[in-house]
């Protein structure tokens, strides 16, 4: 096994990485390997970054003696990803260099060598007091500024490297700032120069994303906002809530309402979004995501939330397989609960109007929420993603379309903020 200051040429480390990982690099992952300095990628979905980079980890750990390496996302989720693909290239490989039994966050090797996975959370609070020597950070266009302020110093005694690696997110913040910066080895890959990605995948995602969503996701280009409904900006300042905790933060005297997005079998996530009114302003207090689950399970989520927030009403996409959720927990919970999609329609207090709650109705009353400044939302990486990923466009019919790749977050939350409209009003349930 390699031993400390014992650097093995890219030469060496390719023919290493197919014999005993089986993996065969590519051009730009030979560059990154021999690159020894501060390294920015930015890329589209599944150009081998994350197999690069964590090799990149691999070959510093195991060459170093008593470094760290800190591995950081936005979530744990995401920051373990990587370490899992770091953590058993070690183990299938030199399982004898381990010093004691790795964990989900932390692997010693004999080395004096450690690595570490955190979340960077909303502040980067729980990973301040390391040094580190090498700091990786996963989908960075995600995480938030007030984290770059904590994580950066960490570098400082040690003159530690840092690598970035993300899809982008709009132009603006630490990971664009850093393509202009000369300290920086700048990365761009795209999914259509890589091989492994076939032809008919790519044209079929072309056909189903619009094309700003396909040059970001897919060319990793820092796309320009034009057709984005919740601009990059508008959303990072609304974005300003760093905690919500239930027990310091629950009052019982404010309004707490859920907007719940179903998911189609095979689809997308389902979303439950909470805010909390106080007067005039609202606060996006929780977000919860969940999958591959049943539709008893989120009656059943919903109905325990209920218990614990007692809402004053629950709106829910009663579109598709989400009308028998709505069926069954009206049944459960009566009025409480409306079904809102596009052709659900409200009515006066004298009854004798309605009017139809379009989806641009739903997303505009958002939007004005977040202009005026009346809405103020946790700051999540996935709540921040699916706004950004809200498009619209007028078709030649002169109507507006409503559209994204990612909106089911967003459109659990249109419906729990339509609660600034439905306050005090009966809702007509087609």
């Amino acid at each position: 096994m390699p031993q400390k200051s014992q650097k093995q040429s890219i030469e060496d480390k390719e023919k290493f990485c197919k014999k005993k990982l089986g993996i065969k690099l590519d051009r730009w992952q030979k560059n990154l390997l021999e690159e020894e300095g501060n390294i920015v990628i930015r890329a589209g979905r599944q150009v081998g970054k994350s197999t690069a980079v964590a090799l990149k980890a691999f070959f510093y750990a195991v060459e170093h003696a008593k470094k760290t390496l800190m591995i950081v996302a936005a979530s744990q989720r995401q920051a373990g990803l990587l370490f899992e693909k770091i953590k058993s290239m070690v183990l299938e490989v030199y399982p004898d260099m381990v010093e004691e039994e790795p964990t989900l966050t932390r692997l010693i090797l004999t080395n004096g060598t450690r690595i570490y996975c955190l979340p960077a959370g909303r502040t980067g609070y729980a990973i301040r007091g390391f040094s580190i020597d090498l700091l990786i950070a996963d989908e960075a266009a995600f995480i938030s500024e007030a984290v770059w302020v904590a994580l950066v110093p960490m570098l400082a005694v040690t003159k530690g490297k840092i690598i970035l690696l993300s899809t982008p997110f709009g132009k603006g913040g630490y990971f664009f700032e850093c393509f202009g910066d000369s300290d920086f080895r700048h990365f761009h890959l795209r999914s259509v120069d890589c091989p492994r990605i076939p032809r008919n995948f790519l044209d079929k995602e072309k056909r189903r994303m619009s094309k700003m969503e396909f040059a970001q996701e897919y060319l990793g280009e820092f796309v320009e906002e034009y057709t984005q409904m919740f601009k990059n900006a508008l959303i990072k300042g609304c974005c300003s809530i760093i905690e919500w905790k239930y027990k310091n933060s629950f009052n019982s005297s404010r309004g707490y309402y859920l907007g719940l997005d179903v998911a189609r079998f095979g689809g997308d996530e389902n979303a439950f979004v909470i805010v909390e009114m106080d007067g005039e302003n609202l606060k996006v207090v929780k977000v919860i995501i969940t999958s591959q689950i049943s539709l008893t399970d989120t009656i059943g989520r919903a109905l325990k939330l209920n218990e614990r927030f007692n809402f004053k009403k629950i709106f829910v996409d009663d579109q598709g397989i989400g009308a028998g959720v709505t069926d069954v927990l009206i049944e459960q919970l009566g009025s409480k609960v409306m079904g809102i999609n596009n052709s659900s329609r409200t009515v006066d207090k004298d009854e004798t109007k309605r009017v139809k709650i379009l989806k641009e109705d739903l997303y505009s009353n958002l939007l004005i929420l977040m202009e005026q400044g009346k809405i103020k939302m946790l700051d999540l990486p996935e709540l921040k993603r699916s706004l950004a990923s809200v498009q619209f466009e007028y078709t030649a019919e002169r109507r507006l379309r409503i559209y994204g790749n990612y909106t089911h977050i967003a459109e659990a939350l249109v419906r729990a903020a339509w609660c600034v409209k439905a306050k005090g009003l009966k809702l007509f349930l087609a």
